[in-house]
């Protein structure tokens, strides 16, 4: 009985977290969009950001899953932008949550203790920045230049939107994903949340 309960409880916080994520994720890229960083050369969704969460949350996979699905649809992009974007941030999430997996025993403090901010230090943010971050940003600009110059018939400018593409994940993933994750970390609240999850069984 109490096995069910706290099965039931895992799968309520993992439903919870990955709406929560789909939610923001729709509402930053609509904030983009109002911002004008989705049109022009380089376009940047500061939803983006949002892609380094894999690496704590497991829950943050069918979220940005959804949350970019919902975003295609309301924006009206093509067909292949719907069918295929997703698909480019679900293999970026999966890829960052099993890297997350991989490197956060060792490169985190063990405890959230007094001292665990100081042994956070920029550099080591940097770096798990970069680790974290490179999956979406290679599996965008793998796949959404091809579907955009299939789907907007612009031949004679793919690699130039395979540089914009990449530019603006490098922006969004790299840079506001950065922000985001020395946010995290250096807060004691949040980073304890980060830790608490880890210890969740089904979560991450």
């Amino acid at each position: 009985m109490k096995q069910n309960t706290a099965l039931k409880r895992t799968s309520v916080l993992f439903i919870t977290q990955a709406a929560v994520i789909a939610a923001l994720y729709v509402v930053l890229s609509m904030l983009s969009e109002l911002l004008g960083l989705c049109s022009g050369v380089i376009q940047c969704r500061i939803s983006e950001a949002l892609t380094i969460l894999p690496a704590f949350f497991a829950s943050a996979i069918p979220g940005l899953y959804v949350g970019c699905l919902l975003t295609n649809l309301i924006s009206s992009a093509t067909i292949w932008d719907i069918i295929f974007g997703p698909v480019a941030t679900l293999i970026g999430a999966l890829v960052t949550y099993l890297i997350g997996r991989a490197v956060r025993s060792k490169a985190l403090p063990k405890k959230d203790d007094a001292t665990a901010t100081d042994k956070i230090s920029a550099l080591r943010i940097v770096i798990l920045t970069i680790m974290f971050a490179l999956p979406p940003i290679i599996a965008n600009a793998l796949i959404i230049p091809p579907v955009l110059k299939f789907g907007t018939g612009l031949d004679d400018a793919f690699w130039f939107i395979v540089v914009t593409v990449t530019a603006g994940e490098i922006i969004a993933c790299g840079i506001f994903g950065g922000i985001l994750l020395a946010s995290l970390l250096r807060n004691r609240a949040t980073r304890s949340l980060l830790f608490n999850n880890d210890k969740k069984k089904g979560i991450a």
